[in-house]
């Protein structure tokens, strides 16, 4: 196997690593197709999504894990021993210098590599687009030559060495760290502030007018303006600062100076100085909503059908002229501070929002232009991309909320808090805006206005595709709070290569696996009246909280003091692994935080407390492969119509060309992506990997195999790990590995009384993974495998429904990971009875307590010379006959006989007992039937059943399995304890067995598989009409009452219960260094024992080694008590016979047998 570790290459996939992973791939396929390397991204997340498209078709582990992560001495892959080759991309500058990023830890890595390991590293320079060496010899080292790793790494080393003569140059006193001028003041500029102060390339950055968080920030390259600049925003005080401080960037914030034309100005007295924004002429995209909508339509880019009115009566009468149900959007063309778009919901609201805007100028000079648009509906997402006048490359979608209050109610607001990346943007969708924004750059760069800067496009996800709302020509607020944090790239980097023309050339990257959610705290009655000036207190407490960062906006110093001074204060941004983890860090840091007033103490802080809820609460999406009609897809399409799931179907695949599955895909509408995948001349592993790119463009995040009929590559199982599910038609493990017809004639054939379907994990092993739900039928007399078929196929839709309600709920409770706690009560009530019926003296058998107490002194046994004695035991396989039979109350009582007699051996008398019955599912009245049974057996042991334990582990066992455990405690007087006083000359007594007990079980049942029996056969050894399963499950013989005298008496000087192993390994475990014993008689075998000596074929030694044979207990007695003992057994029930004796030994204590079995 050849482990590969692609390192750091991000959005970057390139063609020549593409070209080399392939060839390897190929290269290393063994007969069958399948291929013996295993690729591994690490920082490289575009790598893993271009492997499983054309023409590569290589899938590899599903999960991008972090550069970070190779070093941990706890990974699996750790680089000192596993990996075989090493691609690594060459970073910039400023990415290898900043410590903790990919650049920095992946350059580390593989300079570790080349100088300490056997593994090969290469690494690609994405200037020139190279590998340090030629592929084919490459490959050629890893497979069929290999070559020492010091040959190819010399030219690596090489590589990164160049990586210290950039960094030193950098750092050298001659080379100058930049100053950037970040323009305006709220929180986006704040977040902007805070990323440019990391770049390593950056030595100050000025904030014009910035607010309190900037001027208190915690990094010193953070500053605002000062002087009488301070305050200050306008085009010629930015200019000013431009000169004052020799300035090498300015990036501009708000729109308003954009459209006041602060780039072209720059451009003119200050060209040396870059600058990261669109000209006047670029920026018409925010400016005019009116030019936006006529370049949209001249770019063929998907937008709502609209007009643009100039004046107000003929906007009113075209209102009047639509019908009546047709809703319409109206929206002020200019700049309204994001306030001039009204959703009315009849004509007559439109055709007041029309008046609002064009006669009574609530927008101003917005309004002097009015758009009024088809309304549409769908979730609407920020997208954001950086754009250098040829390129675009597209952020991590984000929403955002508008309404003040919870439940999205309340006033239009700047924003109440926003998230990323947002779960309704699919892979495919993210492909789709990114190509918009594209056309959208190309066509400006063709009109004459190239632009530069962010472009913000604002989308609606319709059921027709994303479609554009709007452009902005800024950074969203609060967006770019939460954007930001994700961006693994040095941001000052990609606005030079922004405003130099080389975005192309930058590898745009954001944090895998991460997810950012902010919460903005408003002054009380935001957005109408609010009131300033109140303390903010908890800022530094919130900043302190791992993954929180506040971002202030409306805020400012005063007499050393943070305080309000606006309506949107702050944005308390947190990080984690996945959105929810996001949105509870960050309401971590809202919990810190308060607006005090101080003249009375109140607080005036409002935040919305549902950010993200519907994100949250987003339905699981799933793809479906099929290869037939899908009929077990019918229910759980309907459910999903009713909206009974929290679950849509994203993707239908197929691999064949007219299977019906496809048009019930086709039948969902456009927003499903339904294909046919041909499979013509592709491996396996090839075809596996091309489905899947399907599924994932589509953005499913689980997979359900509906009658498919290939067999899965186990690259393909990897990927999907834990997220595919099939159903069997068959109740797994049963009949696993067999297919359609053949499964129900296998379940006839076996003479089954029911059936049914299994929904399961998908694995490499064919029907082994995990089973999460069985659906059971009745096999009747007159079942053909037809019929049987038709009956478990109406349980399987009803099967997905389920497996899937579970896979979607947004909250898990104990129920959903399988456990009953409900049954778990039910099963404690329905046994109580039956375990009060176990009450002697010291103790009460209650059930419920914590833990359960026992009096000894009650029992008689107090004193100092008392011992305690513990014995545990199970029933083991016998416990598959009582499953499959459905016979369960003599298993319990096999459970305490296993532990009670074993405690006889050592003259203790039992005191008490405890149970554990463990189960995949909890079948309450089956639990109950154990558990009365194990009552029973303490009954006639004469101790008390405690307490006991009740585990319902559904990853551990399978549904209708379940296994016991017991737990005996006795007592006995330290001159009472056996064996003792064991002599050459005593007699052996034995006690007859009930049956085969509960040892040698696994034996038995193959034997009766070699035979072709069924648990419900009559059984062959001929016991009045029983059956197996009826004959074999008879409870093992419990010989306390019987036994127990004689141990009182003094009667028995040791004894022997034969279990596992027989008379022949249980009997010698109470001899002595200087006995043996001689066994000269043996009772006739009875008729099951003969049977099943016939079966096997066993000798006489190797019968009494694994069954008792019809003997369950043995005596060792003084040969003069020997008629004494006779009849106490006799007194108690049984019937005693004298088998042999003792004699001399030498310390083998041999079990020497003179009889023959008959």
């Amino acid at each position: 196997m050849i482990n590969v570790a692609v390192v750091g290459f991000g959005a970057r996939a390139p063609e020549p690593v593409l070209n080399l992973l392939q060839k390897l791939a190929a290269s290393t396929a063994s007969d069958d197709n399948a291929s013996s390397i295993t690729i591994k991204p690490y920082g490289s997340q575009q790598i893993q999504h271009s492997l499983s498209k054309p023409p590569y078709r290589v899938l590899q582990r599903h999960s991008n894990a972090t550069i970070s992560s190779l070093s941990s001495s706890n990974d699996d892959s750790s680089p000192n021993s596993s990996f075989s080759l090493v691609l690594f991309c060459s970073p910039t500058t400023a990415d290898y210098l900043q410590t903790g990023t990919n650049g920095h830890e992946g350059a580390k890595f593989s300079r570790t590599l080349c100088t300490s390991s056997t593994a090969l590293v290469y690494v690609y320079d994405p200037l020139f687009e190279t590998l340090t060496s030629n592929t084919d010899s490459l490959i050629a080292a890893l497979t069929t030559t290999p070559t020492p790793a010091n040959n190819f790494n010399s030219e690596s080393m090489l590589a990164l060495s160049k990586l210290d003569v950039k960094a030193a140059n950098q750092l050298s006193s001659t080379g100058k760290k930049d100053t950037v001028i970040i323009v305006g003041g709220g929180g986006r500029e704040h977040a902007l502030c805070v990323a440019l102060a990391k770049s390593p390339l950056v030595g100050k950055v000025i904030a014009a007018p910035g607010n309190g968080g900037t001027a208190a920030e915690p990094n010193p390259k953070i500053v605002n303006v000062t002087g009488s600049h301070a305050g200050k925003q306008d085009n010629a005080t930015i200019l000013a600062l431009v000169k004052l401080h020799n300035a090498d960037m300015v990036v501009v914030g708000p729109e308003q100076p954009l459209v006041d034309g602060l780039v072209d100005e720059l451009k003119v007295a200050a060209p040396q100085v870059r600058a990261f924004g669109p000209t006047k002429a670029a920026a018409e995209l925010e400016a005019s909503k009116a030019f936006t909508k006529d370049f949209l339509k001249a770019c063929d880019i998907r937008t709502a059908s609209y007009e643009n009115f100039t004046s107000c009566d003929e906007a009113v009468k075209y209102v009047s002229n639509l019908p009546d149900d047709h809703r319409v959007v109206v929206k002020a063309s200019g700049l309204a501070a994001g306030k001039g778009v009204l959703i009315p919901e009849t004509k007559f609201e439109t055709i007041a929002a029309v008046k609002e805007i064009m006669s009574n100028k609530s927008f101003g000079s917005a309004g002097d232009t009015c758009v009024i648009e088809q309304f549409m509906t769908g979730p609407e997402a920020s997208c954001l991309c950086f754009c250098d006048g040829k390129t675009a490359k597209l952020m991590p979608a984000a929403q955002d909320h508008k309404r003040a209050n919870d439940g999205d109610q309340g006033l239009n607001t700047g924003g109440m808090g926003a998230y990323a990346p947002a779960p309704c943007v699919t892979p495919q969708m993210q492909d789709e805006i990114e190509e918009m924004c594209q056309k959208t750059v190309t066509k400006m760069a063709q009109n004459g206005t190239p632009y530069v800067g962010v472009l913000y496009a604002g989308i609606m996800c319709t059921p027709d595709g994303p479609s554009m709302l709007e452009y902005n020509c800024r950074f969203g607020d609060p967006e770019t709070q939460v954007v930001l944090p994700l961006l693994e790239t040095d941001l000052y980097e990609v606005f030079m290569a922004c405003c130099d023309g080389t975005l192309e050339e930058v590898d745009v990257r954001f944090r895998d696996g991460i997810a950012a959610a902010t919460v903005v705290c408003a002054a009380k009655g935001y957005p109408e009246k609010y009131p300033k000036g109140m303390k903010i207190t908890g800022i530094e407490a919130a900043n302190e909280l791992e993954n929180v960062k506040v971002y202030h906006a409306g805020t400012k110093i005063k007499d050393d003091a943070t305080v309000c001074s606006g309506g949107r204060v702050l944005a308390i941004t947190g990080t984690g692994s996945g959105l929810k983890a996001a949105v509870k860090t960050a309401y971590n840091g809202v919990s810190k935080i308060d607006f005090v007033d101080t003249s009375d103490n109140s607080s005036h802080l409002h935040n919305r407390t549902d950010i993200a809820h519907r994100a949250i609460s987003k339905k699981l999406r799933i793809g479906v492969m099929g290869s037939t009609r899908g009929t077990a897809l019918i229910p759980l399409l309907e459910a999903l119509a009713a909206n009974e799931l929290n679950a849509e179907i994203v993707a239908v695949v197929s691999n064949r060309s007219a299977a019906p599955i496809l048009d019930k895909g086709r039948a969902l509408g456009p927003t499903v992506t339904t294909k046919f995948v041909s499979a013509k001349d592709l491996s396996r592993a090839e075809y596996d990997a091309e489905c899947t790119s399907v599924l994932v463009a589509a953005g499913a995040e689980m997979v359900i195999l509906v009658g498919y009929m290939r067999i899965l590559s186990p690259e393909f199982c990897r990927f999907w790990e834990n997220k595919c599910i099939n159903v069997h038609p068959s109740l797994l493990p049963k009949h696993g590995g067999l297919m359609d017809l053949e499964v129900h004639q296998a379940v006839l054939d076996a003479k089954e009384t029911e059936s049914g379907c299994s929904i399961h994990m998908v694995t490499e092993e064919v029907d082994g993974g995990e089973v999460i739900i069985q659906k059971k039928v009745a096999v009747d007399a007159g079942d053909t495998a037809e019929t049987l078929k038709a009956k478990v196929q109406k349980q399987e839709g009803l099967a997905f429904i389920e497996a899937i309600a579970k896979f979607s709920k947004t909250s898990i409770s104990y129920a959903d990971a399988g456990v009953d706690i409900v049954a778990g009560a039910n099963l404690v009530e329905m046994i109580k009875p039956a375990c009060k019926r176990t009450r002697r003296a010291g103790c009460d058998a209650d059930l419920g307590g914590f833990g359960s107490l026992f009096d000894l002194s009650a029992a008689g046994y107090a004193g100092d010379d008392v011992v305690i004695v513990g014995a545990t035991d199970g029933v083991g396989t016998k416990l598959r006959i009582a499953q499959g039979a459905k016979i369960h109350s003599g298993v319990g009582i096999d459970l305490v006989a296993m532990c009670v007699n074993d405690l006889i051996v050592t003259g203790a008398e039992p005191l008490f007992f405890l149970d554990y019955y463990a189960t995949g599912h909890l079948d309450v009245h089956e639990a109950a039937e154990v558990v009365k049974g194990i009552a029973e057996g303490c009954y006639q042991a004469q101790c008390g059943l405690v307490g006991g334990e009740t585990a319902e582990m559904p990853s551990m066992y399978a549904p209708g399995d379940y296994d016991l455990g017991g737990f005996a405690v006795g007592a006995v007087r330290k001159p009472n304890i056996l064996p003792a006083n064991v002599k050459t000359g005593d007699v052996l007594i034995g006690v007859p067995s009930s049956g085969i007990h509960s040892n040698g079980f696994s034996l038995v049942r193959r034997l009766l598989a070699k035979e072709g029996l069924d648990w419900n056969d009559v059984a062959p050894w001929g016991v009045g009409g029983e059956t197996v399963a009826e004959n074999l499950l008879t409870p093992t013989k419990i010989y306390v009452r019987a036994l127990m005298p004689l141990v009182k008496k003094g009667l028995m000087n040791g004894s022997a219960h034969i279990t596992g192993g027989g008379l022949l390994e249980n009997l010698n475990r109470s001899l002595t260094d200087t006995t043996n014993a001689e066994v000269n008689f043996h009772p006739p075998l009875t008729p099951v024992f003969k049977w099943m000596q016939q079966a096997s074929g066993l000798g006489d030694e190797e019968m009494l080694k694994t069954f008792n044979c019809g003997v369950g207990f043995v005596l060792i007695v003084d040969a003069d008590k020997a008629q004494a003992a006779l009849e106490c057994l006799k007194e108690g029930g049984e019937e005693g016979f004298l088998m042999g004796k003792l004699v001399p030994g030498s310390g083998d204590k041999e079990v020497l047998v003179t009889c023959k079995l008959e």
